[in-house]
């Protein structure tokens, strides 16, 4: 079979199409024909390591994450009847060599999920990182819900930085589905067009003037929970608009260190809930892929120029292509067609 793999960090160019032996499904473990291949800014930054010709703990990998496809093997202990079963897998590089960029992966039978009738694999292999992210952030509050769904956030207000990303994208989708008024930052026009095909209620410019006074507009007793970006650069505008005992839940970094007024934090009786997808509560992580599924199924997940995520496509052997598409800020869902 075709893979692509990397034997050292480095820029796209460590990445190279070889042919590998078909895998075979272990005790607990499905092989999948993968179709699509997602890729995420973690992918990237994985294959590009600390600095260029670190040492892999494997040796040579498989880069991403995320992808869709069709189950063609179980191994022992899992149920024959899933050969065929179309599926969305998530996790598939997480401390192991085999990523989703190669026509077929074996891992476990938990990681790859029935995809509901009608969900495309592009759908598929757009979930797992972002969604997954999402549905933490959207859970972490003080007195969050466990669970998204119908009428779970019903008389919250969330405000989604980057509206027009990827988990941006899946934020504003779970909240809106689980009931919540949405509240979209974006930096451009063009940006906001994508947030409220998202489907958020209100999308503001953050490089405008009055954008707190804005998102006040929208909830004068400020939002009970923002899904952040970047914090740094956000910080203002997130103290400006957070309600008393309101979240602020960072998935992603930047460079610089976080600075917060720290009595103003206390006197809002304010959460900072730091989320990195990959090792979060086991538990939370099974009610999350539950959820994603639900909202799949319920047509709340979208892809698409329609659904305010735009689709750029790659062959497997352009994968370096496309990791450097997300590198350099694409502006939607990066896929590599596989098979």
């Amino acid at each position: 079979m075709r893979a692509i793999v990397h034997e050292r960090t480095g820029g796209p160019e460590v990445l190279s199409l070889v042919e590998r032996d078909v895998p075979r499904p272990g005790a607990g473990e499905v092989v999948v024909r993968v179709s699509v291949s997602g890729v995420n800014p973690t992918d990237w930054k994985t294959r590009a390591g600390r600095q260029p010709g670190d040492r892999l703990p494997f040796p040579e990998v498989v880069p991403n994450q995320d992808g869709a496809g069709t189950v063609v093997a179980a191994g022992p202990g899992v149920d024959p009847a899933r050969v065929g079963e179309r599926v969305w897998v998530w996790e598939a590089g997480w401390e192991r060599a085999g990523g989703t960029a190669q026509e077929l992966v074996a891992l476990r039978a938990a990681q790859a999920v029935a995809l509901p009738d009608g969900a495309s694999f592009d759908l598929g292999a757009s979930l797992g990182i972002p969604a997954l992210t999402a549905h933490r952030t959207l859970t972490v509050g003080a007195d969050g819900p466990r669970s998204l769904g119908p009428e779970a956030l019903r008389g919250a207000t969330v405000l989604v930085a980057g509206g027009a990303g990827a988990v941006g994208h899946a934020a504003i989708e779970l909240a809106r589905w689980s009931g919540a008024t949405v509240v979209a930052t974006v930096s451009s026009p063009e940006k906001g067009a994508l947030a409220d095909a998202a489907g958020a209620h209100h999308v503001v410019n953050y490089r405008q003037a009055g954008a707190a006074e804005a998102v006040r507009a929208v909830a004068p007793g400020g939002v009970d929970l923002v899904v952040e970006v970047a914090s740094v650069a956000n910080a203002a505008l997130d103290l400006d608009v957070l309600a008393e005992s309101g979240t602020v839940a960072i998935y992603a970094s930047e460079n610089e260190p976080l600075a917060l007024p720290t009595r103003r934090c206390m006197r809002l009786n304010a959460r900072l809930q730091f989320v990195f997808v990959y090792t979060y509560p086991r538990a939370a992580k099974a009610r999350a892929v539950e959820d994603v599924s639900a909202a799949v199924a319920a047509g709340a997940l979208r892809v698409g120029e329609g659904a305010g995520l735009p689709l750029h496509r790659f062959p497997l052997e352009r994968t370096g292509d496309a990791h450097a598409a997300v590198e350099a800020g694409a502006v939607g869902k990066v896929l590599v067609d596989v098979g």
